[in-house]
C-alpha cells in the first residue's frame, strides 16, 4: 500500500488533489482511498489531505501517520508545522517550490533520502503559466506522478478533465502536464 499525505492550505485545493488521485489510480484498476483533515473551515488556514492506493481493498480508516509519499503545496508551513513527521528516508518528498532544498531549510535532511526521491517543483508558477492562477493541486499530480510512478500521468490528466470541464480542465492537464516533465528530468535540488 503507498500512503500519501498532501499538505497546503484552505483554497489551494488539497482535498481535491488527494481526490483526483484516487480517481486516477482508479482509472488504472488500482484499489484509492481520499479523505481530508482541518480545522477551520477557511481560506489560508492549514488543510491535510490523505490518499492510500493498493492492488488490494483498503481496509484502513485512519490518519496516515507514516507516510511513504509527502506532498507539500505551500513551503511556508515548513516553518509553522511538522509536516514531515513520520516520513522515512526511503520515502518521497515533493515540495512545491521553485527555490532549491538548501534556501528551505532542507538540505541536510534532504541529503538522507535515496537517490530521486526529492524534488522540488515550481508548481505555483507551472499553474500561473498555465491557468493564469497560483493554483499548485494539478500541476503537484503531474509531480507526483513523475516522481514516484504510482500513476500515470495518462490517468492523471483524465481524472483532471473529468473533474473539470472545457478549457479549465485543458490547463489544468497542461499544468499537470508540465509538472510531470520537469519531475523526471531535474536533477534533485540541494
Amino acid at each position: 500500500m503507498l500512503e500519501i499525505r498532501i499538505h497546503g492550505r484552505g483554497g489551494q485545493g488539497v482535498v481535491t488533489a488527494a481526490e483526483l488521485l484516487s480517481l486516477a489510480a482508479f482509472r488504472e484498476g488500482q484499489y484509492a482511498q481520499a479523505f481530508p483533515s482541518f480545522g477551520s473551515e477557511r481560506m489560508g488556514a492549514p488543510v491535510t489531505s490523505f490518499c492510500r492506493l493498493d492492488a488490494e481493498p483498503i481496509r484502513l480508516r485512519e490518519p496516515i501517520d507514516r507516510p511513504d509519499v509527502i506532498v507539500i503545496q505551500d513551503p511556508t508551513l515548513l516553518a509553522s508545522h511538522d509536516v514531515l513527521a513520520g516520513l522515512s528516508t526511503d520515502g518521497w518528498l515533493l515540495v512545491n517550490s521553485s527555490r532549491g532544498f538548501a534556501e528551505l531549510g532542507l538540505a541536510d535532511w534532504v541529503a538522507q533520502f535515496r537517490p530521486g526521491r526529492a524534488r522540488c517543483v515550481p508548481a505555483s508558477e507551472l499553474a500561473r503559466q498555465h491557468l493564469g492562477r497560483p493554483l499548485p493541486n494539478a500541476a503537484l499530480l503531474g509531480g507526483l506522478a513523475g516522481l514516484t510512478g504510482a500513476v500515470g500521468i495518462d490517468s492523471i490528466t483524465s481524472a483532471i478533465r473529468e473533474r473539470f470541464a472545457g478549457a479549465v480542465g485543458e490547463r489544468n492537464s497542461a499544468a499537470a502536464t508540465a509538472a510531470f516533465t520537469l519531475s523526471r528530468t531535474e536533477p534533485v535540488p540541494c
